[in-house]
């Protein structure tokens, strides 16, 4: 693992070298987050680099990143563990061959009981358990990077169960006790604010938003994740986008888009925007049909303003 960037002016000058061009906002929250072990809520529109963000940690860090997709229904089976049914089926048919034997010695009641407990304790034991993403998190032995992604896709009572772990980096499994964080993990969670989140869970966070970038940052970010990409058509393409957002249309294009765009471009061997190259390849950058005909109606004004 790498050692920790000694000042955000490091975190931010790490994640360039990553490719990933970031704020002041940001490498702040970075350099904190590592340095107070706490989490990072991060919100934001979609495709702004929320999760670009936890990905570009791990590589900065070299630590391994550990992915939970959050949906609603999400339970702590799929979250943090499950038993192995199967082997512990398989384990019961052993013990059934074992069990008359076992009997067989005891001399009296007790005795029988305490010859079964041995078996009975290792039922429930690490060997039958399937660890998942939070307690994978956990147990690795390096201080991993754990992306919970979209929480607020995930039921509110997913993210009361989450408070234990924010806050200590432990998790109370019933069956075995307390299970602490050997390395406690730097966690990053997203949220696209689909809904609001609670106040017990921004309590335990630093929070940082992540707004659709400027036209100069988004310039930067266009010219460092494309560096064959014209310098000249990486201003003209950040302008007319920048245009776009300021349009009344049902979903502005993010920074993601903008680099599909920019990369549909550069296969097509457009050196600059005009009207039937921006016609043609407006479905890259727009999702909806509706904003597709409000930027044809426009198209003109907005390229020559």
């Amino acid at each position: 693992m790498n050692p920790l960037p000694a000042s955000p002016a490091d975190v931010l000058a790490a994640f360039a070298a990553e490719g990933y061009i970031g704020t002041d906002d940001i490498a702040m929250s970075v350099f904190l987050a590592q340095h107070l072990d706490k989490p990072i809520l991060v919100e934001g529109p979609p495709g702004v680099g929320k999760t670009e963000l936890a990905k570009t940690a791990a590589a900065v860090l070299a630590a391994p990143l550990i992915r939970l997709q959050c949906y609603e229904g999400l339970d702590e089976s799929r979250a943090l563990y499950e038993w192995k049914y199967s082997k512990q089926l398989l384990y019961t048919q052993l013990l059934k061959e074992k069990l008359a034997s076992l009997l067989d010695s005891a001399a009296s009641v007790e005795d029988s009981l305490a010859a079964l407990q041995g078996p009975g304790e290792l039922f429930y034991s690490a060997d039958f358990l399937q660890a998942r993403p939070l307690l994978a998190a956990l147990q690795s032995p390096q201080r991993a990077v754990l992306l919970i992604d979209e929480i607020d896709k995930a039921d509110a009572e997913f993210e009361a169960f989450l408070l234990e772990l924010l806050s200590d980096y432990q998790v109370t499994i019933p069956e075995l006790g307390t299970v602490r964080a050997q390395q406690p993990p730097l966690v990053v969670l997203t949220s696209n604010n689909s809904r609001e989140l609670s106040d017990a869970l921004k309590r335990r966070c630093l929070h940082l938003f992540i707004p659709f970038p400027d036209l100069k940052l988004e310039q930067r970010i266009l010219r460092a994740r494309l560096p064959q990409l014209d310098a000249e058509l990486a201003s003209q393409l950040a302008g007319f986008v920048a245009k776009l957002r300021e349009l009344d249309l049902k979903k502005r294009p993010a920074v993601s888009e903008t680099l599909d765009w920019a990369r549909a471009l550069l296969v097509l061997h457009a050196d600059s925007l005009d009207p039937a190259l921006v016609t043609a390849t407006l479905r890259v950058l727009l999702k909806h049909e509706e904003d597709v005909a409000l930027v044809r109606d426009q198209l003109h004004r907005l390229l020559s303003a």
